[in-house]
């Protein structure tokens, strides 16, 4: 009697064992999951925190600008600017021809109070709240984009090499990488250059300007 009670209770126990195998590895399968989704979370917004950590440094290696480029014409009429602040300098720039022939501009002193208030502004307003595409070599390609409007592109740069680049155009199809307004921001570096806007190139109307 008592091999015949043992011998039933042999497969209820190896069944036992069997549950909490399939018990333990689902357990196991679902932390993994888990795990790899914090992953990417941490690395997406560690990847947004080196552009905005990088914007509100105000040490003299650090700078913003922005870029506007005018719709894809014959050289002889392509016009573009570009405003770049400094804690010791702000630049506006005006150019002719895609080789961007300076034709026009300002410079201007700065200092490390004014570059701190202006950044903390330009952060406010998202300056590097953006996409960061897996493709982003192809994503960053802005050859022929918008070839009717204006592109904007928006930059923190250390020692005069970029951290990080968004971008965004006045075309509907072309949205861009940044998730800001451009007009908010556009304001902003403009407001840094006295005189700015009659040093702008394109046509008077605000619209076609931002």
């Amino acid at each position: 009697m008592q091999r015949s009670s043992g011998a039933r209770l042999f497969p209820l126990f190896i069944i036992l064992i069997i549950i909490a195998l399939v018990i333990a590895a689902i357990v196991s399968i679902g932390r993994a999951v888990f795990n790899s989704g914090s992953d990417t979370n941490s690395e997406d917004t560690s990847q947004t925190d080196v552009g905005r950590e990088s914007l509100l440094k105000t040490d003299e290696s650090r700078s913003v600008q922005m870029t506007v480029r005018g719709p894809i014409v014959a050289d002889e009429n392509f016009t573009s600017y570009r405003i770049e602040i400094s804690p010791s300098e702000r630049d506006m720039d005006v150019y002719k021809g895609y080789l961007e022939d300076r034709t026009n501009g300002k410079s201007l002193s700065n200092n490390t109070q004014a570059y701190e208030q202006f950044v903390f502004a330009l952060d406010k307003a998202n300056m590097m709240k953006g996409e960061n595409s897996e493709d982003s070599e192809a994503t960053d390609d802005l050859r022929g984009i918008c070839a009717t409007g204006y592109v904007y592109e928006f930059a923190v740069l250390e020692a005069r090499s970029e951290v990080k680049r968004l971008w965004t155009s006045t075309c509907d199809g072309s949205p861009g990488s940044l998730q800001a307004s451009k007009e908010q921001l556009a304001d902003l570096f403009l407001a840094q250059v006295p005189g700015a806007d009659d040093l702008i190139p394109f046509k008077r109307s605000p619209l076609l300007r931002l």
